[in-house]
């Protein structure tokens, strides 16, 4: 599944950036998309913060504009390269999401932004564990990503959109229950929206117990 266009996008930035904006649109614009993950969350200049999956560092500098303590966590070394010029304030780190080079219990908010649906079921499965792992007790694991629309007006234009720039795992996530995902992983939603016709999801999950699934 996807097209060429997707491998176009991740090459040239600028064709990332354009189609980012435009799909972004649905929600009120690209700046508004980068915060949706933040609405009603309360982070002090204290907190620290990591952005998984960073990408270019897109939604880092909202979190850099609250915290003094941001880090982003990415695989590609492109990307972290493109995001330590983009928010120098923040410090960035290249490593595995499934695999987070950091201690037990250091982050109080870890945020992630249309990257879940990148991974296959069995890395969303480390991921979440990982997730638990890094968040201090009560933390906050904040998300937004795709949701099958409850408008069927939108079905077109997000099928569409999966279909040229998306794999398969992109559709496998419409198909998970992620708040039921999040709850096996210690992870209890406390607040979840739709926008864009049902098409995304904003959930905000709080650190509460132990993980009841360890991924070997």
């Amino acid at each position: 599944m996807a097209t060429i266009l997707r491998d176009w996008s991740y090459r040239y930035q600028w064709l990332y950036d354009g189609i980012s904006r435009f799909s972004a649109l649905a929600v009120g614009g690209e700046r508004r998309f980068r915060q949706l993950a933040l609405e009603g969350l309360e982070i002090t200049p204290e907190a620290t913060v990591l952005d998984l999956c960073c990408g270019s560092g897109q939604a880092t500098q909202f979190l850099a504009a609250r915290s003094n303590h941001v880090t982003g966590l990415d695989a590609s070394p492109l990307s972290i390269r493109r995001a330590q010029a983009n928010v120098p304030q923040a410090k960035f780190v290249e490593g595995w999401a499934e695999s987070m080079p950091f201690e037990d219990a250091i982050f109080d908010v870890v945020h992630t932004s249309a990257a879940l649906h990148e991974m296959k079921p069995e890395q969303l499965r480390q991921i979440l564990q990982e997730v638990h792992r890094v968040l201090k007790p009560g933390g906050i694991f904040t998300l937004v990503d795709f949701h099958p629309p409850t408008n069927p007006l939108f079905i077109p234009g997000i099928y569409l959109f999966l279909v040229l720039f998306e794999t398969e795992t992109s559709w496998q996530l419409l198909q998970t229950d992620i708040p039921e995902l999040l709850g096996s992983y210690g992870l209890e939603v406390r607040d979840r929206h739709l926008h864009a016709g049902g098409s995304l999801q904003v959930i905000q999950a709080v650190k509460l117990g132990p993980s009841r699934y360890i991924v070997p």
